[in-house]
């Protein structure tokens, strides 16, 4: 599993020359990452999108986390790390690996059966022992069925279907989709989606819609290319109901 980063736009931010600034005054902050680390036991790995599923949680979960706003314990730390680029690592953790990493402050986030663990940013060369031994790399998870289709009413998270990643690469990937949707949403929409628990779904957009998706004007996940794919490679788009009901029609 491997760490990424998203050169998505801050929130609020639409203009392509302050995007651009942005994006210059991200790279010169302090760098921070988030880690998030998924628990695969050899005996019972989980699903491949209920891992997906959860770690979008766990970012969630965080962001919406009250020791991550305002005079809490993490909120300096959440707020460097997102004045920076958006870096997120995802490790896995099996028997004690799992049980140390758990004794470390953080939020356990459970799916169906996935179990992801996210911890508060920490500078990209300042990892805990605990965590910097964990494995990045080496670990696949697949479906045993194909997941259904998502409810109507649910937040989608949509990977580009022409991108192949890794399950890691891929969970970061929607942790980025899941924040910059909650950049975009109002504090009544943040709120009610935290009430519900935080429901989204993660699938493959269909081939014949992803040009579609990624011009809709929904939040549009720009991977910065350290690993595994292209610089500026779209790929996740957040089809969340709030943001589109807001997009204006087209033609």
């Amino acid at each position: 599993m491997t760490s990424t980063e998203t050169a998505g736009p801050p929130p609020g931010n639409s203009s392509a020359s302050a995007f651009t600034q942005a994006a210059n005054d991200r790279d010169a902050a302090p760098q921070f990452v988030l880690p998030l680390v998924v628990r695969i036991e050899k005996s019972d790995p989980p699903a491949r999108t209920d891992a997906l599923e959860t770690a979008a949680r766990a970012v969630l979960v965080l962001l919406s986390d009250e020791r991550s706003a305002g005079d809490g314990e993490w909120a300096a730390a959440v707020r460097e790390w997102q004045d920076a680029r958006i870096r997120k690592v995802v490790r896995r953790a099996r028997g004690a690996e799992w049980r140390r990493a758990g004794a470390l402050p953080g939020i356990t986030v459970p799916g169906a059966r996935a179990e992801v663990r996210v911890f508060p940013p920490v500078p990209l060369d300042g990892w805990p022992k605990e965590l910097a031994r964990l494995q990045v790399s080496g670990t696949e998870l697949d479906d045993p069925e194909p997941p259904g289709a998502p409810a109507a009413d649910r937040p989608v998270l949509w990977l580009n279907p022409g991108l192949e990643m890794s399950a890691g690469k891929e969970m970061a990937q929607a942790g980025h989709a899941a924040q910059l949707a909650w950049w975009e949403l109002s504090d009544a929409e943040r709120a009610a989606w935290r009430a519900a628990g935080f429901p989204l779904s993660v699938r493959s957009a269909a081939a014949a819609e992803w040009e579609t998706l990624t011009h809709s004007g929904l939040p549009v996940v720009h991977d910065a290319g350290f690993t595994e794919i292209a610089p500026g490679s779209c790929t996740v788009v957040a089809d969340h109901p709030a943001l589109r009901s807001a997009v204006p029609p087209t033609g």
